[in-house]
């Protein structure tokens, strides 16, 4: 989700204005599972009150989802979406406070036990935010760090108090309402004891303000603060750790060591020690009374990107990329390898004796883990001393033995939908990087079920849009993060103006598999079935490129821009629309009766943005009509207490040719199914980027939440001034064809037009003495005169034209060519200009008659 201009900006600039964009996410059936990595993990224990333990899970995805937990189960809960980007950290604080932070640049408060109400939402970071830290014994200290190096100390109670309405009206800079699009009141600004080292974050209309830790000059990655809340430690591409009092922001110490990004970070309760990750695959103890490293853990053969502490801090749990999960004890140096996976490692988190770990893949597993004696994991054997120094191969142990794992199956897995990926997925340094892998030594595992599977669907890893521009072909698949093995291959049919999977094509049973010997693939598998369905799809027609796709969120997201999102329109007929057939004799009734050759055309063409907007807002709508009343909205008055111009509420007459009402009946919008109903993501001209399923939305938001060009389609029917949405052409008889010459100029038509319609108007320039000269008016053509237009549609009956002659009713046989090849009559101008001419210059169509027929 880009950052733009505000729309309400009435400056006399003559830089051009960019507008909001509208994106939705199209979700999959089963909605209660993450389709994206798992970057972040957080259990809740349970109290007498509640009587349940809870697992949270934050995701590339965007959403955050509650598990509950019992001990041979996790049930789906419910899911927390507001977040825009992907979702890089949760915490828990006291009470039933859950934290979240985002790529979005925002932290977000919620209330864990709520259905995913978000409480407040603090825009200062102004970068990624990548990292949060909580006190366990003390509920109102939070740390947030980011990719912009900047590391802030939050007062949760005093972030979430109320303040005056003097403030009111600052708050919106700081904070969104509890649903993500309204404003909320701010907060008391707390006295923030004076410090060299502490600056005050600041920006405009501002009210709560947390302090801010200055000191990094780069990235922060890792954070970690001891249980009390009285000291902070965090880490990022420095290099460094730094050690912060948060109580005043206060810079203590600056720890060195590392040699690569600091990635993982842990404190012990009395907060002497600190356990740090690293990119350059090591683990490091730091005592911080001697301000030093004690111990140096060469374990991994790849960066550390996450760490997990016994209760005692006498072992830790490591993983990260190089798949593998360990258990290390502190004191002894004795390693063992607790289970290896499929995808690399990005979070820990012990419950009871066993340990959840989330992955780059959609999947949670909870391993054996033996926190509370895990001298049992030992005695299975299989363990090798940490070296002091990193190595190529840390799992050989000091007799050349690799060690075996003790665990080869989770106990509890946790399984969510996998992620789509960009299709540019295979890379030289990939394949390379992974030769290592190939000397690893399978062995059997200790156990071979786990206790608990909740699985989702496969990744996609590639997808098409088909040049219909409606549909987007895609290939469902679980993707090893190293060996390339396709275990699904499934490839789908997606409608985007429907948001769902009308074909469902089956697996593809290829496997990729690599040469050790050789940089290149055996076989690219999955590739060629894909690009083989593709082909089977394809359909000659040119539609201009309406909307943008991205895969980022782990499903399909469709961007909407203005103007563009408006350029593509297709016949009713082609869309398959009930009632709307795009008819020639349909098209003269209306014009003979009604005498409007605009409303005719609007019966046979539909702008597919405009259907699909109304479809995505139907309930939307429906909820503001119910709020508002109908009758006060057709009449264009403003609801009460709402104050939003006439311009974004008024269901005005569609271009001077009928209500909004008739329109509706000419235009059915798209329908999206409510079983998965998509999520819209978009930002008006407040509050900042917001996200809901339009199944979620209540009829409340408005101009302050939606770019105002979504509204003036909805509301009013309009839609913005358009380019290219005509094509030019010449239209000549074919050489030594003696057919009459019939216009000297250049002819104008839409894209769309069929070349039967220009069949029909050759044919009526050859028939009738003055042919249409009353649609003039209207943006037809006119006889015998440079710029020729030629409408959407062209009667072609000459019986319905009153005082034809008899001979003009013996229509000719009219063939059009373009480079010398007979087009068919129901290609459009676009297609013929893509596939037929491909040349920059203007079209150049011939006629001839055909005899005989």
């Amino acid at each position: 989700m880009h950052r733009v201009g505000s729309s309400g900006n009435t400056s006399n600039s003559v830089r051009t204005r960019k507008e909001k964009r509208l994106t939705y996410v199209l979700n999959d059936a089963d909605d209660t599972k993450h389709c994206a990595g798992i970057n972040c993990l957080a259990v809740s224990k349970s109290t007498e009150q509640e009587g349940n333990e809870y697992l949270f899970t934050g995701s590339r995805d965007g959403t955050l989802k509650r598990w509950t937990l019992t001990e041979d189960s996790a049930t789906f809960s419910a899911t927390f979406e507001s977040h825009v980007d992907w979702v890089n950290d949760a915490v828990l604080t006291g009470g039933n406070t859950l934290v979240s932070c985002s790529s979005d640049t925002t932290v977000k408060v919620w209330n864990r036990l709520s259905d995913g109400i978000c409480a407040r939402t603090f825009h200062q970071h102004s970068d990624y935010v990548t990292c949060l830290a909580a006190a366990e014994k003390n509920s109102n200290i939070c740390a947030s760090g980011g990719l912009g190096g900047e590391v802030f100390i939050w007062d949760l109670e005093a972030s979430l108090s109320p303040i005056s309405k003097a403030n009111d009206a600052n708050a919106d800079d700081c904070s969104t309402s509890t649903n993500g699009l309204g404003s909320l009141s701010s907060t008391n600004l707390r006295p923030i004891n004076s410090s060299n080292n502490i600056s005050v974050h600041a920006t405009q209309s501002q009210g709560y303000v947390p302090i801010a830790a200055k000191g990094h000059k780069e990235s922060v990655y890792a954070l970690a603060t001891n249980d009390r809340g009285t000291l902070l430690v965090s880490g990022g591409t420095e290099k460094v750790v730094r050690v912060w009092d948060p109580r005043t922001g206060s810079k203590t110490m600056k720890l060195r060591g590392h040699t690569d990004n600091i990635r993982a970070l842990l404190l012990d309760s009395t907060g002497r020690y600190c356990l740090s990750g690293s990119s350059d695959s090591m683990i490091r103890l730091w005592d911080l009374a001697q301000q030093r490293c004690i111990h140096s853990y060469a374990v991994h053969t790849d960066s550390v990107w996450a760490l997990a502490a016994t209760p005692s801090f006498s072992h830790v749990y490591s993983g990260g990329r190089d798949l593998s999960l360990y258990l290390t004890d502190l004191a002894t140096r004795e390693s063992v390898l607790l289970c290896s996976k499929e995808h690399p490692i990005l979070k820990l988190e012990l419950h009871g004796d066993g340990i959840w770990v989330s992955t780059t893949d959609s999947s949670v597993h909870r391993w054996p883990a033996e926190a509370h004696n895990p001298l049992k994991v030992f005695q299975r054997g299989g363990s090798f001393l940490a070296g002091n120094l990193s190595f190529s191969r840390a799992r050989v142990s000091l007799e050349g033995s690799t060690p075996v794992p003790a665990y080869t199956e989770p106990s509890l897995t946790n399984c969510g939908t996998s992620a789509i990926v960009q299709h540019e997925i295979l890379n030289n340094n990939l394949w390379e990087n992974s030769n290592n892998l190939w000397e690893i030594e399978k062995k059997v595992p200790a156990y071979t079920e786990p206790s608990l599977t909740i699985c989702g669907t496969s990744a996609i890893v590639q997808h098409e849009i088909l040049n219909n521009k409606r549909h987007i072909l895609t290939k469902l698949s679980k993707f090893c993060y190293y060996i390339f093995k396709d275990t699904a291959g499934t490839v789908k049919l997606w409608e985007i103006t429907r948001g769902l999977v009308t074909e469902n094509y089956g697996e593809v049973s290829d496997v990729r598999e690599l040469n050790k010997f050789s940089s290149l693939a055996v076989s690219v598998g999955g590739l060629v079935p894909f690009q083989k369905k593709k082909e089977e799809l394809f359909e000659m027609v040119n539609v201009p490129t309406w909307f943008s796709v991205d895969t980022r969120l782990g499903s399909l997201s469709v961007h909407l821009d203005t103007p563009q999102c408006f350029s593509a329109e297709m016949y009713s007929a082609d869309l398959g629309v009930a009632g709307k057939p795009e008819d020639d004799k349909l098209f003269a009734w209306v014009v003979f009766f009604l005498g409007s050759p605009s409303l005719a055309n609007k019966i046979l063409v539909i702008n597919l943005a405009r259907e699909t907007l109304k479809g995505l807002l139907a309930h939307w709508l429906t909820k503001r009509r119910q709020r508002f009343g109908s009758q006060n909205l057709a009449n264009g008055e403003i609801p009460p207490g709402k104050e939003i111009s006439t311009r974004t509420l008024t269901l005005s007459r569609v271009e001077g040719d009928g209500n909004s009402e008739n329109d509706s009946a000419v235009y059915p919008p798209f329908e999206f199914l409510a079983s998965s109903p998509p999520s819209i993501v978009t930002e008006g001209s407040q509050g900042g980027p917001w996200r809901k399923k339009i199944t979620d939305l209540d009829g409340i938001e408005d101009e302050k939440d939606f770019p105002w060009w979504v509204l003036d389609c909805v509301l009013n029917n309009r839609l913005p001034p358009r380019e290219n949405t005509k094509c030019s052409f010449y239209l000549h008889p074919c050489e030594g064809s003696n057919v009459q010459v019939l216009t000297q100029g250049k002819l104008s038509a839409p894209r769309i037009l069929r070349i039967h319609k220009v069949v029909n108007y050759v044919v009526e320039k050859m028939l009738l003495d003055k042919p249409m000269d009353n649609l003039n008016a209207d943006g037809t053509f006119a006889p015998n005169a440079p710029g020729v237009q030629i409408p959407h549609a062209v009667v072609g009956d000459g019986s319905l034209r009153s005082g034809l002659k008899p001979w003009q009713k013996l229509r000719p046989s009219i063939e059009i060519l373009c480079n010398n090849q007979v087009l068919p009559p129901d290609m459009s101008l676009a297609t013929v200009r893509a596939y037929i001419w491909k040349k920059p210059e203007d079209l150049i169509l011939n006629y001839r008659i055909v005899q005989g027929r």
